[in-house]
């Protein structure tokens, strides 16, 4: 078993997001962002994977295949293998949000099963 302290990873930086990774084990991977007012998470793609982002502190704006939508403080959101999205920082507080990278298994492995 492996324990931390979710709060050791949020740290902000005025130039840019941060990213500070969890955990990372096989093809699944645990971190957290975190956005100062005003930055972003360019569009883009995790194909072969789920990827689940919980909103840790603050609010902003997440992006999900075009459509644009605040994305506060508790939610929770599941973007599939195939949906484009991005997130900006809307607000005038930090954000910070929790991601967890899931790759999904090959079809030839689902048929196994």
């Amino acid at each position: 078993m492996e324990k931390k302290m979710i709060t050791e990873a949020i740290q902000y930086q005025e130039d840019r997001f941060t990213k500070k990774i969890l955990f990372q084990k096989g093809d699944s991977v645990v971190f957290v962002l975190n956005f100062m007012p005003g930055q972003q998470l360019p569009v883009h793609k995790h194909p072969g994977a789920d990827v689940y982002i919980y909103a840790l502190k603050g609010s902003g704006t997440i992006t999900v295949n075009d459509v644009a939508q605040k994305f506060s403080e508790e939610e929770v959101i599941h973007v599939a293998e195939d949906d484009s999205f991005a997130y900006h920082n809307t607000s005038t507080s930090p954000a910070s949000l929790h991601v967890v990278i899931s790759k999904l298994p090959s079809p030839a492995y689902a048929k196994e099963i």
